[in-house]
């Protein structure tokens, strides 16, 4: 484990911002955190491209054992990152080579390149009002996708001997996928429809890294704010903004 806190972690409120806080949370790694703020674009900022180019959270700066600095973005190349050199008795991971290793990866990538992405883009047209007519087909294709990687997860939970993806603990690719569970309703899924992920969420809910994760940079219970119209639309409008500026401004470009 680092003997100082050469982590800097630049986050939002985000799944995939959340998924790299609980990460860091289970391993007990000292850190800092650089809270981006979105609304006011500074992941476009020039200090943040240097660190991803990309221009979106999270990002993650670390020296190496020879005093490198290495740059991180992308969460799953993070996750991967701080298990392989900081969870030498595999906590949330298992040894490199063996099943349990390969088939962790399978769940992380199926995270990274079904869930995050079908779900997010169901965020969007569900939550958010970016044209005059948002597309239904466009609305029913994101959800409805969502809907059936969800349903191949409870499959899996339902033949599965295990309270976890893989074996008897849980990895970073539960963390992962757990960090987007979090919000499905959001996407506009109940998570009633799938019973095994809902047992397992709660299980997961209720470690205390996992909270303390959900609550980084900052707490915001999105269940309660969506009991408070007024607030939820505010609260969606800050959101839209931000949102059309990066759309019109990748327009330009």
């Amino acid at each position: 484990m680092a003997k100082e806190a050469n982590i800097i972690y630049y986050t939002a409120f985000s799944p995939n911002g959340h998924k790299i806080a609980i990460t860091l949370e289970e391993l007990g790694l000292p850190y800092d955190m650089v809270h981006v703020n979105l609304p006011s674009i500074q992941h476009k900022e020039p200090w943040f491209l240097a660190i991803n180019p990309n221009g979106r959270i999270p990002a993650l700066t670390d020296k190496l054992e020879d005093g490198t600095e290495i740059k991180l973005f992308e969460s799953g190349s993070i996750q991967q990152y701080l298990v392989d050199r900081f969870d030498t008795d595999h906590k949330i991971s298992y040894p490199r080579g063996t099943k349990e290793y390969y088939q962790t990866n399978n769940w992380l990538f199926f995270m990274n390149a079904g869930i995050g992405p079908m779900q997010g883009q169901a965020n969007h047209y569900v939550r958010y009002r970016l044209s005059s007519e948002p597309e239904q087909y466009s609305k029913d294709r994101y959800v409805n996708e969502t809907r059936r990687l969800y349903r191949t997860l409870d499959k899996h939970f339902q033949d599965s001997k295990s309270e976890y993806l893989v074996g008897d603990r849980p990895t970073i690719a539960d963390i992962a996928i757990s960090s987007w569970t979090n919000i499905l309703d959001f996407s506009g899924v109940d998570i009633n429809e799938f019973p095994h992920v809902r047992t397992w969420q709660n299980r997961m809910a209720s470690r205390p890294a996992v909270q303390r994760g959900y609550n980084t940079p900052k707490k915001i219970d999105l269940e309660a704010l969506a009991k408070d119209p007024q607030a939820f639309k505010k609260h969606l409008k800050t959101n839209e903004d931000w949102i059309r500026q990066g759309m019109e401004e990748n327009e330009k470009k």
